[in-house]
């Protein structure tokens, strides 16, 4: 990795006239050999390679190595130059950046086309070349160091991206009956039980499909949570952005985000000219509106984050660990482009998550309850044939946690369920082990000092429907025992002519 930067520092007075060029030189020499070499191996760090002197202006070049970066290297010298002016009672008013570049080595098929705080790219013979476009403050505040790192992240993320995720198959159930080979959301819409709703991948569920999922719930709350000690609480559904920033959905939610926006002011004088269009016209005027509004971030994309908040900042004593919340008060909302699909693919669905906080070990041992919780219930309750598998997310791999993923203690075991009709797989389930990345970005800490832990699992009430129904049919004859004494009778309650 290479740095090249050219800088002008602007004085107080003239240089050329307070200071000699002999002072100007032994003062370059000194922070070549020390200064801009400190911290750096031998042979290695930053080198001023010209320098010139106008009036009350100073020209630099520096070049540098990845120990010690240009830009670090302009604002040590700057803080010493200021020093060294002082003595002559002249100082360093501001300090302009003409001209920054990097360049590192690159893969060939890796193409980047845009970067915040990039003026222009050149990929060519394995090289990335970034000419920045910076200044003092965004020196100070680090861009240059960033960029390098999202760089950094985006080869990682490459890496991974081919699979998305890696899977692992760890067991597969026995073979059961399937009593159905149609698309369930499609028979669900012809027998009434659903609807369409007016929003994007969103339905209507009629009293049959609620009493199902309501019954979903009280068997997860009966045969697992409870047991398992789990409490109920009620987590936010609209998450601003420090929420995202601190859990890390913020590095990249943008494409999937339903965003929430509030107006700029209530002064009905403001909103007048909106008013008026549409009374006149029977449209909504969305440029309008979106001038005279702010996003302040989005509704719940992953259930958990907004929990967070709760034990923000907070030190907890060892005593109470393992803690055990769960919230299913409000539906999660993903924009899902083109692959909406029935009830198992949607903008807006409903979800159980289940949050449990601890040491290491007992955030590992609690996922391992929960994993043989999930394994009795789809054998007694749901009667499916499934499987479980081992995926590691590449957003791990960018957080620094790949091998944490290896050894199988930070990452996702995912079931699985066939769909009789389409012959494909459809993850229904989850289990999560999520590390430390929750209590670090939320600065939660134990008493002890000791690491602390989460892991969290949503139950998708839609998705559980799909895999049943699928398999089993509408047909509740064809459920399991347990299942209709949990459901009870459908109700029927509309009918159209």
């Amino acid at each position: 990795m290479e740095f090249q930067l050219k800088a002008e520092l602007k004085c107080s007075g003239s240089v050329s006239e307070g200071v000699s060029s002999s002072e100007i030189e032994e003062f370059m020499k000194h922070c070549n050999i020390e200064l801009l070499k400190k911290g750096a191996p031998p042979g290695c760090g930053a080198e001023i390679v010209r320098w010139n002197v106008r009036g009350e202006k100073i020209g630099l070049e520096i070049v540098s190595d990845r120990f010690v970066r240009a830009h670090d290297a302009l604002l040590r010298l700057k803080n010493e130059f200021g020093k060294f002016l002082g003595r002559h009672r002249i100082g360093i008013r501001s300090m302009e950046i003409e001209d920054y570049e990097i360049a590192m080595d690159w893969e060939e098929g890796l193409a980047i086309k845009k970067l915040p705080f990039v003026r222009e790219i050149k990929q060519e013979e394995g090289r990335l070349k970034l000419f920045l476009a910076v200044n003092e403050f965004l020196l100070e505040k680090r861009i240059p160091d960033r960029i390098i790192r999202l760089l950094e992240d985006k080869r990682e993320a490459a890496s991974w991206k081919g699979k998305k995720e890696h899977w692992e198959l760890l067991f597969e159930s026995k073979k059961k009956p399937f009593y159905f080979d149609k698309d369930p959301t499609e028979e669900m819409i012809r027998l009434g039980w659903i609807r369409h709703a007016a929003g994007r991948g969103q339905w209507i569920y009629g009293p049959q499909l609620t009493k199902i999922f309501r019954a979903f719930e009280h068997i997860i709350l009966d045969n697992l949570l409870e047991p398992l000690g789990y409490e109920e609480m009620i987590f936010p559904k609209f998450v601003p952005w420090d929420v995202w920033k601190r859990s890390g959905h913020a590095k990249g939610i943008y494409p999937e985000a339903y965003y929430v926006c509030t107006p700029k002011t209530r002064d009905p004088e403001f909103w007048e000219e909106v008013m008026d269009y549409y009374k006149v016209t029977n449209e909504v005027p969305l440029d309008m509106i979106m001038e005279r509004i702010e996003p302040v971030g989005g509704m719940c994309y992953a259930q958990c984050p907004p929990f967070w908040i709760f034990l923000l900042g907070k030190t907890i004593p060892d005593e109470i660990l393992p803690i055990t919340v769960f919230d299913r008060s409000g539906t999660s909302h993903r924009y899902e482009s083109g692959g909406l699909h029935g009830i198992e693919r949607l903008d807006e669905f409903h979800r159980v998550e289940i949050v449990w906080i601890g040491k290491k070990e007992q955030v590992i041992e609690h996922a391992k309850q929960l994993q043989e919780g999930y394994r009795r219930i789809f054998d007694e309750f749901l009667e499916i044939e499934w499987r479980e598998a081992w995926v590691t997310p590449w957003f791990m791999a960018q957080e620094g946690k790949a091998g944490l993923a290896e050894l199988k203690e930070v990452g996702t075991i995912d079931y699985e369920a066939v769909l009789p009709y389409s012959g494909k797989w459809l993850e229904f389930q989850n289990v999560s082990v999520n590390g430390d990345k929750y209590p670090k970005g939320f600065s939660v800490k134990l008493q002890s000092g000791e690491e602390l832990w989460s892991g969290c699992s949503g139950v998708g009430l839609e998705r559980w429907a799909a895999v049943l129904l699928a398999q089993k049919s509408l047909d509740p004859d064809k459920w399991s025992a347990k299942l209709r004494s949990a459901v009870g009778e459908l109700p029927e309650v509309f009918r159209f002519l």
